[in-house]
């Protein structure tokens, strides 16, 4: 799952995201409020951690901004800001909950995963493609009713693809995705983790397609589309 952490303090911010990569989360991080906007709006987030005192503006008014926008990833207010009307006036602009600092990290995790539970069930609690059944909430991949074990990387990967389903996605948006950077290595790491993706869902068939030029379609083999429309 991909957050977006908003914070101005360096320490907090180097803290946020060393713990919130270990449990699993890719990380994007954004220290004021301008940066904040543009993370927003160049990408789709699975919650978002928001402070509320911020340069170039606050967390209230992005938070009813996003909101206003159409913006629907759980926003958790993480802020020193204590006073009861701060809370309410948090939660009452589009905020799905409020943790005040200083606070116990195993309680933010456990809120962040309390959230995404909820959006993934207002959503869509299982992804079907073809023979093969996706349950996020569970972390469970079963193909033809066979169960099938992934590491978190793996998983990370076909949930994602998962979600766009019939879409190329880019070794690029894998990256950025998975490992939480917009700069993508020369190294083949992408396209290493997607063929143990591939050993372990089988190939009879192969559900990933490779899309010369482009990147990576999950689906049906006749789903499989090249970028200039030809079956890859």
């Amino acid at each position: 799952m991909k957050l977006l952490v908003v914070d101005d303090e360096p320490a907090a911010v180097s803290f946020l995201r060393r713990g919130l990569s270990e449990e699993g989360f890719a990380v994007d991080v954004a220290t004021d409020a301008a940066q904040a906007d543009a993370a927003v709006a160049a990408h789709r987030y699975d919650l978002i951690v928001l402070d509320v005192m911020l340069p170039g503006g606050d967390g209230f008014a992005l938070c009813q901004r996003w909101r206003g926008e159409g913006v629907r990833a759980p926003i958790l207010f993480l802020t020193a800001r204590d006073e009861v009307a701060d809370r309410v006036r948090g939660l009452r602009l589009g905020g799905d909950d409020y943790l005040v600092k200083p606070f116990a990290f195993a309680e933010l995790v456990a809120r962040i995963q309390a959230l995404l539970r909820r959006d993934r069930g207002a959503q869509s609690p299982v992804l079907e493609v073809a023979d093969l059944r996706i349950e996020p909430a569970q972390r469970r991949v079963t193909r033809g009713g066979e169960p099938i074990e992934l590491t978190t990387r793996e998983f990370q990967l076909l949930e994602y693809l998962a979600r766009r389903a019939g879409e190329v996605v880019t070794r690029a948006d894998l990256w950025e995705y998975v490992w939480g950077t917009e700069e993508v290595p020369d190294s083949n790491v992408v396209d290493v983790y997607v063929r143990y993706l591939r050993n372990k869902l089988g190939r009879s068939p192969d559900l990933i397609r490779t899309v010369r030029g482009g990147g990576y379609v999950l689906g049906p083999p006749a789903a499989a589309r090249s970028c200039d429309g030809r079956d890859a």
